[in-house]
């Protein structure tokens, strides 16, 4: 298992502004010079092989991942990079410190935007280290497909996360602290989103139209 740490992320207004549209920029960049002082961003990922391929399940390194959607995505793929991102404790402290409602939410987008940035940060990693043109990742709960009960088999391959990076895995699959992402790379010609296959609207984190016909293909929606 490969760690990175002290991840520079260096968050500026303009980072936030995109999130946020409008608000009190001064408070928000004196929550944001904070923020920078808090943020500890880390990460860790491993190199897995896939073992074996079955109509709706793929074997990664002996662990079973039950997912259409991430069958068909490793269809022609050897390797892939289960991962873990973090931004530490202190950011999230700090807002639940916090008794006003509005600053607890700009702290809160903050974290997001944050979390973001980390999780980039690993890409391009990833894209330097092994060459890679096209990088896609699937998240376990992100799709009814690939539930957030597959966190579990994905934190079998990343034993050490808790130790590496202090992230904790939940009985209920949530992940400590809250500002923590976690998923599977995987090489790609043509980047994929999981906001292609959900319909849900008035998501503010959607990448990607939602796609009917790619859903049908996909093989979730009869």
């Amino acid at each position: 298992m490969e760690k990175l740490e002290q991840i520079a992320l260096d968050l500026d207004i303009e980072d936030v502004k995109t999130r946020l549209r409008k608000g009190d920029w001064g408070h928000v960049q004196t929550l944001l010079d904070q923020a920078n002082l808090l943020i500890s961003a880390k990460a860790v990922y491993d190199v897995g092989y896939i073992e074996e391929k079955l109509e709706d399940t793929v074997v990664i390194e002996g662990i079973r991942f039950g997912s259409r959607v991430l069958r068909k995505n490793l269809e022609d793929v050897g390797r892939v990079f289960p991962y873990v991102v973090t931004i530490g404790r202190e950011l999230e402290q700090r807002a639940d410190a916090c008794t006003d409602l509005l600053e607890r939410y700009y702290l809160d987008v903050i974290g997001n935007v944050a979390i973001g940035k980390a999780r980039t940060h690993l890409e391009d990693h990833l894209r330097a280290r092994f060459a890679f043109g096209g990088l896609s990742f699937m998240s376990p709960g992100s799709l009814g497909d690939w539930p957030i009960e597959e966190q579990r088999p994905l934190f079998s391959i990343l034993k050490g996360a808790e130790v590496s990076i202090g992230v904790k895995l939940t009985d209920s699959f949530l992940m400590i602290p809250r500002k923590s992402i976690s998923g599977i790379y995987f090489p790609t010609e043509v980047t994929f989103y999981n906001c292609q296959l959900c319909p849900r609207p008035h998501c503010e984190g959607r990448k990607a139209p939602y796609k009917e016909d790619l859903a049908k293909e996909y093989g979730i929606l009869k």
